[in-house]
């Protein structure tokens, strides 16, 4: 199928971005790689009159450090985040996953942003983002505003970013020395979404977890922040025991839909799996 006759505008700037989106309002559709947008629209699921690129707004791309933090734009695509030196030095889990994503096509297109504000529970960043504590800018008719993002995931589809906003930018702090890092994904095959999968950040001090942080992917409506397992570890050896503790923890969690990838109680099984991977490999990374 095709898409239904619409207008294409290609704005230079964030605020010409947002000017459209206040012209057009519900009638008004963002477009970043398009991988999801596109599909829908040609099954007619999404309709828009109006489609905004913001393929051309240079402002939203690139990568850099700036106060501290390690601020991404969001249409920098999945191909930037891999090749960046700085994400290499000083984030490199955002390597290490943007690596696991889809296939060389998509992530010479697909956008971070895009892939985070469009909500869907089975996309990698959200996990990622909220292990290591991201916080999302967003911009809109009355200034910017930042979330963070186990703030921002309201449901499948639902952000805390408002219909008049655009997600301008990703920030984070640096790892740092001595972190660990994950990023365990179960898939089908290349190319597609995870079974589940889980993103860990870890410390370790005097042979102890002096912090951990666990996002998991597609085992709930939203991303997971599984706080009650970093609880459970938090101050702890990484005994064999514990782990199991904390998999079962994870697992408590979960909600996951049933599909051709799984039925529920398997995702949630895989989740723990992914879990305790995860921390596995992260420990080991631990210097």
């Amino acid at each position: 199928m095709i898409p239904p006759s619409f207008a294409y505008h290609r704005p230079t700037s964030v605020t010409e971005a947002l000017a459209l989106l206040a012209r057009f309002g519900d009638d008004a559709k963002l477009l970043a790689g398009g991988h999801s947008l596109l599909p829908m629209m040609k099954l007619r699921f999404a309709e828009p009159a109006n489609l905004i690129d913001l393929n051309r707004i240079e402002e939203m791309r690139g990568i850099r450090e700036e106060g501290g933090k390690i601020v991404i734009g969001a249409m920098t695509t999945e191909n930037e985040l891999i090749a960046s030196p700085l994400l290499q030095q000083k984030l490199p889990l955002l390597v290490e996953a943007a690596g696991q994503i889809a296939d060389p096509q998509v992530r010479n297109r697909g956008t971070i942003g895009g892939d985070i504000a469009h909500g869907d529970p089975a996309n990698d960043h959200p996990a990622i983002a909220m292990s290591i504590d991201a916080t999302f800018v967003l911009q809109g008719p009355r200034g910017s505003r930042r979330v963070a993002a186990v703030d921002f995931f309201h449901g499948t589809y639902m952000t805390d970013m408002a219909a008049d906003e655009i997600l301008v930018a990703i920030e984070a702090a640096p790892f740092l020395r001595g972190t660990g890092y994950a990023y365990r994904k179960l898939k089908r095959k290349t190319g597609d979404w995870a079974t589940a999968a889980a993103s860990v950040v870890l410390r370790m001090a005097g042979g102890k977890v002096e912090h951990i942080a666990i996002g998991l992917t597609n085992v709930a409506p939203t991303a997971l922040r599984a706080t009650a397992a970093e609880s459970l570890l938090t101050g702890q050896p990484l005994a064999p025991e514990l782990l199991q503790e904390a998999a079962l923890s994870v697992r408590s969690i979960c909600d996951p839909a049933e599909d051709l990838r799984g039925d529920a109680e398997y995702k949630t099984a895989m989740a723990g799996e992914m879990t305790k991977r995860a921390i596995e490999l992260a420990a080991s990374r631990c210097q």
